[in-house]
């Protein structure tokens, strides 16, 4: 953030500051005790298993310039005589307040990408577009979330020309908080899916969540939207904004052409508004496609010429823990396992089922969280997929996943397929199993920590 102090923080949040010097300068914010960047903020939230407020001592001792707390007042003889204490009634929402002053201060368009699938590679797709004219700002990692906002709108900075931030949720009235945060200029929404279903129990009210983005959207603002999304090819945005689909349809003014996939890298024509510039994608799976489509809108229509955002799209070569490609001894390991949901899972598969000079196809395939009541039938599907695609061998970790396994020899008894409980029987299994020519892919939701399992036997495998 550029120069707030204490005070200023305070009197964002409506605290009051207990003690310390209202001008001490506040350079970030901090909720985690054990690292600060310098002249942080310390902010200690409660959740529904630890109270941070017991970690206030220790983010002083590393360096905090000043702290929000609910849990004292003044003239108590617990406050420590260093930094500054802000007592506000709630932190969470302080932290929130503070969110809006930062938001406040910016003068700069900020584009907001939500989704079910895909949001962080077409937020990194969108920033990488845009600089091919544009110094960018975007959201560090996943902080993503009504917490995770706040922070990342502080660590915005003057010099930034625009900012591409992630707006995630799993409950009901998440959007709409993070969104009057964040107040953007522009928003993408990528596809509407059944992730976080458990929590908002249907389809229909995921849609109405994602679209609640527009919430904070300013007036003139633009809505892009995947148009080859059933639930928004229909769909426009709120009164006074613009909407703007792409896709492959007729009806998208941003379109793909001449799709081809070699070797798991999509190529494509786009075509936009008059113009046809040929693409050459660096990530895999043919459904990125859209999300560089939605990339090439954004810069577009921030005047980025179109083949300098083309060009510098495909140098973009993913993400940590989506799609991540490590070569070792021969064998292909992809590893995609920073989360999951049906339709990611299937287009993972879909990937490993487009490589070509492979000895064996193999799929490492774990539990998918937060599917609710269907949660079986889910994995059973993607299963099915399985079972229909090029895939040689199936293992799979967790007791959803079982089902996968069911699906995929439902449409393929002769299918290779085990079954593991516990990671540490898949990764020796893995470690005496692979052979040169394997492509392996690692998939499932983040919960399960496969990727620890992707990255041990990509390092130790001789």
């Amino acid at each position: 953030m550029d120069y707030m102090t204490a005070g200023h923080m305070a009197e964002a949040c409506g605290g009051e500051i207990l003690f310390g010097d209202p001008e001490t300068p506040v350079d970030h914010i901090s909720l985690d005790s054990r690292h600060m960047k310098g002249n942080d903020l310390f902010v200690p939230l409660i959740g529904e298993k630890v109270d941070a407020h017991k970690f206030i001592p220790q983010a002083m001792d590393n360096g905090a310039a000043a702290v929000l707390t609910s849990e004292h007042r003044e003239g108590a003889q617990c406050i420590p005589r260093s930094g500054v204490w802000i007592k506000v009634e709630d932190t969470k929402k302080a932290l929130q307040a503070i969110g809006c002053e930062c938001r406040r201060r910016l003068d700069l368009p900020v584009i907001g990408i939500t989704g079910s699938v895909g949001k962080t590679t077409t937020r990194e797709m969108v920033a990488a577009a845009l600089s091919a004219k544009y110094r960018v700002f975007k959201t560090p990692g996943n902080y993503n979330s009504q917490v995770g906002v706040p922070v990342t709108i502080s660590e915005m900075k003057k010099q930034d020309e625009m900012a591409v931030i992630e707006l995630g949720m799993s409950e009901p009235g998440e959007m709409t908080v993070i969104a009057r945060i964040a107040q953007v200029d522009m928003a993408v929404i990528t596809n509407i899916g059944v992730t976080h279903i458990g929590q908002l129990k249907s389809q229909e009210n995921i849609y109405k969540e994602k679209m609640c983005i527009q919430d904070g959207m300013k007036e003139g603002g633009t809505l892009i939207l995947n148009g080859d999304d059933p639930w928004l090819k229909n769909s426009r945005a709120k009164e006074g904004c613009r909407t703007v689909y792409y896709g492959t349809g007729e009806q998208c003014s941003y379109r793909a052409v001449d799709i081809q996939v070699r070797d798991g890298y999509p190529s494509f024509t786009a075509v936009c508004c008059g113009q046809r510039v040929p693409v050459q994608l660096g990530v895999m799976g043919i459904h990125q496609v859209g999300n560089a489509l939605a990339a090439l809108a954004a810069a577009d229509l921030y005047g980025v010429p179109l083949p300098d955002a083309a060009k510098v799209l495909g140098q973009f070569k993913g993400y940590r823990g989506r799609q991540e490609r490590c070569e070792k001894d021969g064998i292909l390991f992809i590893d995609d396992t920073y989360n999951a949901s049906p339709a990611s899972m299937k287009g993972a598969l879909d990937i490993l089922s487009s490589l070509e000079h492979c000895r064996r196809r193999i799929a490492v395939l774990a539990d998918m969280k937060e599917l609710g009541e269907d949660a079986l039938s889910y994995h059973r599907e993607v299963g099915e997929h399985a079972g229909q695609g090029r895939t040689d061998v199936l293992l799979t970790l967790g007791e959803l996943a079982k089902e996968i396994q069911r699906g995929a020899l439902s449409r393929r008894p002769d299918l290779t397929a085990v079954h593991f409980e516990e990671k540490e029987e898949l990764k020796k299994y893995l470690s005496g199993y692979l052979e040169k020519g394997d492509a392996v892919l690692f998939k499932g939701s983040n919960t399960m920590k496969l990727g620890e399992v992707a990255q041990h036997v990509c390092q130790h495998h001789h």
